[in-house]
């Protein structure tokens, strides 16, 4: 099977480089109460376990190239309250291995449902981050009945097409002469707040991701208004007002005006990188949310 196909790390040094950034990034995270490498016909995917609580489990869904790690700044406060189940994406850098070709969104619906299927979660509050927050939507397109709630934090290419300003960007850290002075500046562009501390455990495991590894996963598209329409499992959807992955507005107005019963918020001050920016905020409103469906009381 051609490697074109399947995600890959690019040398087996880039590999190593890898692999010390995302195990500094997980020793930051609290201990995980199990850890699950779920086989599937894509590949292994990797899960973490945070809490012992019951009811209605969560299951993190995080941003291109952040793996678990992404979630350090939310897990903590989530887990004293949910039992919380964090998934390296299939196909990216990460504890899970991709082995197969994932050839479209079905695809990618398909490998989650068996992840959970082995998981023993018959239905999941799903949070999804940027890409995760696609490939959150796009679950709850195809699977709704493992849905008990959707919440996006600001999902690329679900409401609104990334800009070409943003592809163009992109380009340079992917170039071997270029990429190291690139990376930061990249990752500043989409935090939005001028500068990243490149020692972050969550920025060296983004950029050690972006650098090393060649994801090939299908292009992830829009949603049509009628598969907006059609996605009827109560949804949280927040738009950062200061993204640069999409239109804001525009984004803020297909998920308000399309999706049934949604509560869409648009948080004029946030930019892409909200589930870190705005932790707190974040991780209050995914609670509030989630309690109020569970608990038929009225949401703070």
């Amino acid at each position: 099977m051609s490697s074109a196909k399947i995600g890959h790390f690019t040398t087996p040094a880039g590999h190593a480089q890898f692999e010390r950034a995302y195990e500094q990034g997980m020793r930051a995270l609290p201990e995980p109460a199990d850890r699950h490498d779920v086989p599937t016909a894509f590949g292994r995917v990797r899960v973490y376990r945070f809490g012992d609580a019951g009811g209605v489990p969560l299951v993190l869904l995080h941003g291109r190239n952040g793996t678990s790690v992404m979630w350090r700044p939310n897990i903590a406060a989530l887990a004293e309250r949910r039992r919380v189940f964090s998934v390296d994406l299939l196909g990216e850098p990460g504890g899970s291995v991709q082995t197969a070709p994932v050839r479209d969104a079905g695809d990618q619906a398909a490998w989650l449902t068996e992840t959970l299927e082995e998981l023993g979660v018959q239905a999941a509050h799903l949070v999804g981050m940027s890409m995760g927050g696609w490939a959150a939507c796009n679950y709850a397109v195809r699977a709704p009945r493992r849905v008990a709630s959707l919440t996006l934090l600001d999902p690329a290419s679900t409401f609104a097409r990334i800009p070409l300003g943003a592809v163009l960007r992109t380009i340079p850290t992917l170039l071997p002469f270029t990429a190291d002075r690139a990376l930061p500046r990249f990752l500043a562009y989409v935090d939005g707040q001028g500068k990243v501390d490149v020692h972050d455990p969550v920025a060296r495991v983004i950029a050690a991701g972006m650098r090393h590894y060649r994801v090939a996963l299908p292009l992830p598209q829009p949603f049509s208004d009628d598969r907006l329409r059609s996605i009827r499992v109560p949804s949280l959807v927040v738009i950062a007002g200061r993204s640069v992955m999409h239109d804001p507005r525009r984004a803020f107005r297909r998920a308000q005006d399309l999706m049934p019963g949604v509560r869409a918020e648009l948080w004029p001050e946030a930019t892409h990188a909200v589930s870190g920016q705005c932790a707190e905020k974040v991780n209050a409103r995914i609670l509030s949310f989630v309690d109020h469906l569970d608990r038929d009381v009225p949401a703070l």
